[in-house]
Order: C-alpha cells, then sequence, then structure tokens
C-alpha cells in the first residue's frame, strides 16, 4: 500500500474516532460509574469485538473481490454512498443526547465487563456496515492481497480506538461537563460528524487509492 493512502487513512479514522459515539458513551458510562479501570476494561472488550469485525469483514471483502473486481467497486460505491448516508441522517436528525440519555451501567465485576462490553460491540451491526463501508475506499487490488490490506487497516484503526477511547475513559468525568451536559456541544458535535461522513463519502466515490 502505498504510504499516502495509509495516511489518509490514519488521518480518516482519527478524525472519527475523537468525535464521541455510541461506543465512547457507554465507555464514559461505565468509567464515571466505577473508575477508571472498569472504564479501560471496557475499552478493551470494545476492541476485542471491534477485532472480530476487521476479521470477518477482511474474509468477506477478499470472497467479494475473488467473485468479480466489478463487484468489488460496486462494494466501494456503495460503501461511499452509505457513509453520505450517515452523514445526511446525522445532520438531520433531530434528537440531540443529554445527560439522560447516557447509557446507565449497572455495576459489575472486571471480567463481566469485558465480556459485555466485547458481546455488545460484535453483535453490533452497524460496526460492521461501517467498517465494510469505510476500509474498502483505501484498499487498491494491484497493492497486494486484499485481506492483508484490510487487516492493517483494521490493525490501524484499533490502535488509534484503544488510543482515543481510553483517553475519553480516563477523562470521562470532565468530557461528561463539558460536551455530554450541554446541547449546544451536542449539536456541534452532530453536525461535524454528519459533515466528516459526508466529505469521506464523496471524495472517496471518486478518487480511488492509487490517486490519493
Amino acid at each position: 500500500m502505498e504510504f499516502s493512502t495509509v495516511w489518509l487513512f490514519v488521518i480518516a479514522a482519527a478524525t472519527l474516532l475523537i468525535i464521541p459515539g455510541p461506543a465512547v458513551f457507554y465507555i464514559m458510562a461505565r468509567s464515571i460509574d466505577q473508575g477508571k479501570k472498569a472504564g479501560l476494561v471496557s475499552v478493551l472488550g470494545v476492541s476485542f469485538g471491534g477485532s472480530v469485525h476487521v476479521i470477518a469483514g477482511a474474509i468477506g471483502v477478499s470472497a467479494i473481490l475473488m467473485t468479480s473486481a466489478t463487484a468489488f467497486h460496486i462494494v466501494k460505491y456503495v460503501g461511499a454512498a452509505y457513509l453520505v448516508y450517515l452523514g445526511c441522517k446525522t445532520l438531520f436528525s433531530k434528537a440531540d443526547r443529554t445527560d439522560a440519555e447516557i447509557p446507565k451501567a449497572p455495576r459489575k465485576q472486571l471480567g463481566k465487563i469485558f465480556c459485555e462490553s466485547a458481546i455488545v460491540e460484535v453483535m453490533n451491526p452497524k460496526t460492521a456496515l461501517f467498517f465494510l463501508a469505510f476500509f474498502p475506499q483505501f484498499i487498491s487490488p494491484s497493492a497486494g492481497s486484499v485481506t492483508v490490506q484490510f487487516l492493517l487497516l483494521g490493525a490501524i484503526f484499533l490502535i488509534l480506538a484503544l488510543i482515543s477511547d481510553g483517553l475519553y475513559a480516563v477523562l470521562a468525568a470532565s468530557i461528561r461537563k463539558r460536551i455530554v451536559g450541554r446541547t449546544a456541544s451536542s449539536r456541534l458535535v452532530k453536525r461535524i460528524t454528519g459533515y466528516f461522513y459526508m466529505v469521506l463519502g464523496i471524495i472517496s466515490a471518486f478518487a480511488s487509492p492509487a490517486k490519493t
């Protein structure tokens, strides 16, 4: 893979991970309720669940490419369209997340917290859809094994997620006061997320990894 492609992926992935999502709010709730250690264990559980989606996605995308190169490009364009759809859906949704909407995290042992976090992430179809939409935009069959490329991008994404989610777990209390508790901040986050999804989808639809 070209260095410019990997670097672009790192920038895009890091930007997406910085913006709080459902997994981050779950981790924050756990950290606020049971402390930093419980929050970090939740981070590890979510990361483990994400790795399952990465492996499954690598196998699935490789199988599609083996079937037809055209089918692979169709997957990329459908993925780009899905990212634009996520952006529109985020921008035009009326609901704003408030303190009351943060998921409650009942107290549990660390082992149970890890297993619960992993299962929640594995059973989340939105994670699988996002990986299948996002990763192929940076993959080129001419760059070598599609499976290896997908796994490489997945590993980079999971490492960045560990760092980002870990910071949210450690700083959960202050983040909760400054971002989650303010409607204006929630709206700003929603707009940033929506526009970024749309821009990412449009760019990836008209640019191949070889041209990045």
